[in-house]
């Protein structure tokens, strides 16, 4: 648990900011991203020795030069942290729900993590020992029916988890999922909830 080098995608805030702490007391090195400047700036007080990168989780090309710069600067990180996610309230009876606006969940959560695990495999084979870590949640496997493609898409990634263990069994690297539990019984506090008090969309 100590002296690897850590990448966590939505390090910002939520379970995200608490990986970043927790690891860097442990003495390791840390780099998250996030979306938005301000808060990465804001999580750099709080934690100095942190690395920030502006870097958005659901767009490919953002992961491809996120990789480069990483990989250049760190080269020898060996742990994939795939936090990055976001939770709305969809009403999917309500009219005007744009089609490509309901996938939006779907790319940061499950497509986001698929991408991050592709770009990098590459080059975490080529560590010693190496490790991924995919932020699930208890909605995978008790869905929430306000928040339905949140919960399809954490499906997803806890599947999607389980097959890509298998097919990394006898290699270096291990693979697994860490369920956020807030969502199903208040384990971790995420703070994802606090996105539905007074916004009816997110």
């Amino acid at each position: 648990m100590s002296g690897n080098t850590v990448l966590v995608t939505g390090g910002s805030s939520g379970i995200g900011f608490e990986f970043a702490s927790q690891l860097l007391k442990l003495g390791n090195t840390v780099i998250i991203t996030g979306r938005d400047q301000a808060r990465l700036d804001t999580t750099k007080k709080k934690l100095p020795t942190v690395h920030t990168f502006q870097s958005d989780a659901g767009d490919p090309k953002a992961i491809a030069a996120l990789y480069a710069a990483v990989v250049k600067q760190f080269p020898k990180l060996n742990v994939l942290i795939n936090n990055a996610g976001f939770m709305r309230k969809i009403n999917l009876h309500a009219a005007g729900n744009e089609l490509e606006d309901l996938n939006s969940e779907i790319e940061t959560n499950l497509s986001g993590p698929i991408w991050m695990v592709q770009q990098f495999l590459s080059h975490l084979k080529t560590q010693e020992s190496a490790a991924i870590i995919n932020v699930s949640s208890g909605l995978a496997f008790v869905p929430l029916p306000i928040s339905p493609i949140y919960c399809a898409a954490k499906a997803g990634i806890h599947s999607y988890t389980l097959s890509l263990r298998a097919q990394l069994k006898g290699q270096s690297i291990r693979a697994g999922s860490a369920v956020d539990r807030n969502s199903a019984g208040g384990y971790i506090r995420s703070g994802r909830f606090d996105r539905f008090k007074g916004d009816a969309s997110r």
